[in-house]
């Protein structure tokens, strides 16, 4: 089996070289057939991010960064943690990656799994499950955004499927269909005390109950990560807005056609240009979130040992759930 893996590979790796070789050379092209095209894209990723994305995360980034490195996760969930460890069997730690994840949206759900991963406040069992639907649009940006985008008045059903159905997923994910090896395994929620009882929860090398630094230092080290993780995100809201000129050239498609694209490619920009005659469409798509979340997600886990594989397996089965319930309900 190995010698045949690594023939596949020596097979698809040219393929693919010359794949993303032919890809740019036409993106090159592109820039410079189309450059006000070009500019205009790109223009509307960096307006974006420096009109949503930086007001509305950055202060998160950073006030949440300081609860981290100072260990006061645990006690800011204190109250809420006996109810979700019930329902989620998760620990303290899981219990504010839970709530935080929810309330402020892409990507801060997967930025707080690789931050307290990294730090060892979460077994890797853990911080692989929460990563699974606790990484959504935010309910802000969904009320407020999204829904007067769509033109969508009732908002009472399109909200609880979009927030209902990863909480249900993560429900069954986290306590009734667990890892066969977990299901006897150490409980969550002794996790804080460094209990390492299986290779499945073994946490990082950083320990749990290290001295935390100052209030100054903490908010240096938040303050200076979450500028980096503001920019790598606006980087790939540029990105990806950019690709949308990919199709320029072929103006015979149909609009419903190109409005899909869009939104795949980012969400954002997709509900402003499609959200009016596609609003269903892209009701269904919002789990998925685009592959610039797709990115941007990717930013914030790579290193911590985490894969984006089974994260995006995830996000694709919750799409297709959503897409089922808008098929039950049948507004269209």
């Amino acid at each position: 089996m190995t010698v045949y893996r690594k023939s596949l590979q020596r097979l698809w790796q040219p393929l693919f070289r010359f794949l993303y070789m032919a890809i740019g050379i036409y993106l090159i092209f592109l820039l410079l057939r189309f450059p006000v095209l070009s500019l205009q894209y790109a223009s509307t990723g960096l307006n974006l991010w420096f009109q949503k994305m930086i007001p509305t995360l950055l202060p998160f980034m950073i006030l949440s960064g300081i609860l981290i490195r100072l260990n006061l996760t645990e006690g800011v969930v204190r109250l809420a943690h006996p109810f979700l460890r019930f329902l989620f069997r998760t620990s303290p730690n899981g219990t504010y990656t839970l709530i935080m994840g929810f309330l402020c949206g892409f990507p801060m759900g997967a930025r707080i799994v690789g931050e307290l991963y990294a730090a060892g406040k979460l077994s890797k069992w853990e911080a692989e499950r929460l990563l699974a639907f606790c990484n959504n649009i935010g309910p802000i940006y969904f009320l407020s955004f999204a829904m007067p985008m769509l033109g969508i008045k009732k908002v009472s059903e399109p909200f609880l499927i979009m927030y209902g159905i990863p909480l249900l997923y993560g429900f069954m994910l986290m306590r009734i269909f667990p890892h066969m090896k977990q299901r006897r395994g150490m409980k969550m929620t002794n996790m804080v005390n460094g209990m390492q009882a299986s290779k499945m929860l073994q946490p990082s090398d950083k320990s749990v109950k290290s001295t935390p630094p100052s209030l100054l230092a903490a908010a240096d080290e938040a303050i200076l990560s979450g500028l980096l993780g503001i920019a790598k995100l606006g980087g790939y809201m540029v990105f990806f807005n950019l690709l949308n000129i990919l199709f320029v050239p072929f103006s015979q498609l149909s609009p419903g056609l190109l409005g899909l694209y869009n939104c795949i490619l980012e969400i954002t920009s997709g509900i402003d240009r499609c959200g009016q005659f596609l609003p269903y469409t892209v009701l269904i798509l919002l789990p998925f979130g685009g592959l610039s979340c797709i990115g941007q997600t990717y930013s914030m886990i790579c290193r911590a040992d985490l894969s984006i594989g089974p994260y995006l397996v995830h996000k694709i089965v919750q799409t297709a759930l959503t897409a089922f319930c808008y098929a039950l309900w049948q507004p269209f």
